[in-house]
């Protein structure tokens, strides 16, 4: 009697086989199955990721702390040339308000360069941006060192820097971007704080040692941290193609601007960085005429100061979220406003130094703060877009802020 269940068994046996053609998708529930060479904690390989696609959270962005070293080279270029404007100045034959053009220049190669690169190169993700952007950067470091003593040529060569420095900022940003808890932003926004005050000691540094020239193409900084960068961006190229559809007009999704939740904060950035760059431009100058002071000192405190602002703005960032989005912004105008105040108004170096301090914070906090509300609820295939958008407000503040401060010169005595 035992035979016989068995034998009737064994036809039961070539069933088996029918289990195999199952698709992968109907697997067990709570049974994961994983692709070859994809590590346990992780989405995915990094090849197929999609943009936008999110980090586990708790984690910093791969590539995260690369993208703050490449913005932070690329920012010096914004405040490098600050001290070494009256050398300039002379060299060129101009008043040191004219030669404050070099600065400006600057600033509308970024505000160009940032949506033309993100329409372009932009298309194929964040490595063909930091390569488009490296070259540019390379460019127009060479034409300002080739280029006769005239302040037009240097400033073209100064836009053509910036333009490239424009894509090395998209693409740390659209790296970061990958982490939805904002962390990685803040920690980018970080860097380009900290490159844009050490910019002002390193550039007035390099003035002095190699001549005023040098402070003019501090963005080739940049150059000695291109592999790293490029390792951790040059791998999403084929999913960012595909997302952005190969067309020039999703780089820059000018629709976001009827859209309240991303007009505000872009605005209020706008604001802040205006402030900004023109204490980046102003205070340096008041506090060497207040305490008599060389360009190298100069330097060295306000880029120290401005250092530890941009660095305490890590704090601003991680307790955001604990003081609602009201709160925040309401302290980034009060803090932004304070700083103008100090460093306009106050007769005493020590608080004109603390305003650029608190400006350096508010500006570093309020764009890795203001970054993540702007994008905020957008799908993930139109977040490179915004993200571009949004920075444009940082440029423009590049630009406009050092007119702002001659303006003030010439007005109120802003610049003793």
């Amino acid at each position: 009697m035992s035979a016989v269940p068995t034998r009737l068994a064994r036809p039961a046996a070539p069933a088996r086989p029918a289990r195999s053609p199952q698709p992968a998708a109907a697997h067990r529930p709570g049974v994961v199955r994983r692709p070859a060479g994809i590590r346990p904690g992780t989405t995915g390989p990094v090849a197929a990721r999609r943009p936008g696609t999110a980090v586990a959270p708790g984690r910093r962005a791969p590539g995260a702390t690369a993208a703050a070293v490449l913005i932070a080279a690329a920012a010096s270029g914004i405040s490098g040339p600050s001290l070494a404007l009256p050398v300039a100045a002379h060299a060129l034959h101009v008043p040191t308000g004219s030669a404050a053009w070099l600065m400006t220049a600057y600033g509308l190669g970024l505000l160009l360069g940032t949506p033309v690169l993100s329409g372009t190169a932009g298309r194929r993700g964040p490595g063909a941006l930091i390569r488009a952007g490296a070259a540019l950067v390379a460019l127009g470091a060479a034409i300002v060192l080739a280029a006769p003593s005239a302040l037009l040529p240097l400033a073209a060569g100064r836009a053509v820097e910036a333009a490239g420095a424009a894509g090395l900022t998209v693409a740390a940003f659209r790296i970061a971007g990958r982490d939805r808890t904002g962390r990685s932003t803040g920690l980018v926004a970080i860097g380009n704080a900290a490159g844009g005050t050490l910019g002002l000691f390193v550039g007035a540094g390099a003035a002095q040692l190699l001549g005023w020239r040098a402070a003019l193409v501090m963005p080739l900084l940049a150059l000695a941290v291109l592999p790293a960068a490029l390792r951790s961006a040059g791998r999403d190229d084929t999913a960012w193609a595909g997302a952005t559809g190969g067309r020039f007009r999703d780089a820059l999704p000018l629709g976001l601007l009827r859209r309240a939740a991303f007009r505000r904060p872009a605005l209020l950035m706008l604001a802040i960085a205006t402030v900004n760059f023109a204490l980046v431009y102003g205070a340096p100058r008041r506090v060497a005429a207040l305490t008599g002071w060389a360009a190298l000192p100069t330097g060295a405190v306000v880029a120290a100061v401005s250092l530890g602002g941009a660095l305490l703005s890590w704090q601003l960032v991680r307790f955001a979220p604990a003081l609602g989005t009201g709160r925040v912004r309401l302290l980034l105008a009060a803090g932004s406003l304070a700083a103008a105040g100090a460093a306009a108004l106050a007769p005493w170096p020590a608080v004109v130094l603390l305003g650029s301090g608190l400006s350096a914070l508010v500006t570093a906090g309020g764009q890795g703060v203001l970054t993540g509300a702007a994008v905020g609820g957008l799908a993930p295939e139109r977040r490179g877009g915004a993200i571009g958008l949004f920075n444009l407000a940082f440029p423009a503040g590049v630009a406009a802020g050092p007119v702002l401060a001659g303006f003030a010169d010439q007005t109120v005595q802003f610049l003793y």
